[in-house]
């Protein structure tokens, strides 16, 4: 079946408007990354070195005894809530052993963990954020993004395969107007595996 010139160019249209903006947000962002050693950013850093309250100790002792779960627990969430003004997050991992509770969570630009030792009644806490550049880096490179922003990303590709695929065909269709059509598109081809085999090792 041969597919119309009016279809193709529907596709094009429609793949282009979909990707609009992600393939902008991609394309700063692979500068960003680029040139990510010439981008100086103060990280900021929120640490806390305390000693926990005695009743919160003996829960937390009880559900690393009985029923450890891999989700922060609720009665420390909301201790650090109240009296430091400290949010868990609901996705951060917690390990659990016998003499201390460890929870992590990285997500994009920021990284935290938490660490409470059973035995010395200590709780150590450090979250480190990165900064917007560092937020829209990894969205770029799916770092600790999650499974939907994942799926958002393969589902763009796709859109982008689309885009460049019927733009190829509308250029096939176009070329006996526009003469310049194949050398350039040859260039584009030439120049990047010229500086793979020269430039890149």
């Amino acid at each position: 079946m041969q597919v119309s010139f009016g279809s193709i160019r529907q596709w094009h249209w429609v793949s282009s408007a979909l990707c609009l903006i992600g393939m902008l947000g991609f394309a700063i962002t692979g500068i960003t990354l680029n040139h990510a050693a010439d981008i100086t950013v103060t990280p900021q850093i929120t640490t806390l070195e305390t000693k926990l309250p005695d009743n919160l100790l003996k829960k937390l002792r009880a559900i690393a005894n009985e029923n450890p779960t891999s989700t922060p627990p609720k009665a420390l969430s909301f201790w650090l809530a109240q009296t430091h003004s400290l949010h868990l997050s609901n996705k951060a991992v917690a390990e659990w052993s016998e003499d201390e509770l460890y929870i992590v969570h990285a997500g994009p630009g920021k990284d935290t963990w938490l660490a409470v030792d059973f035995y010395s009644n200590e709780l150590s806490y450090e979250s480190t954020e990165r900064g917007l550049i560092a937020y829209f880096n990894d969205l770029h490179k799916g770092r600790d993004t999650g499974i939907a922003w994942g799926w958002f990303i393969d589902a763009f590709s796709v859109a982008c395969v689309v885009f460049c695929f019927t733009g190829l065909l509308l250029l096939y269709r176009q070329k006996n107007h526009r003469w310049m059509t194949w050398p350039v598109t040859v260039l584009g081809a030439i120049i990047p595996t010229i500086l793979l085999l020269l430039f890149v090792h």
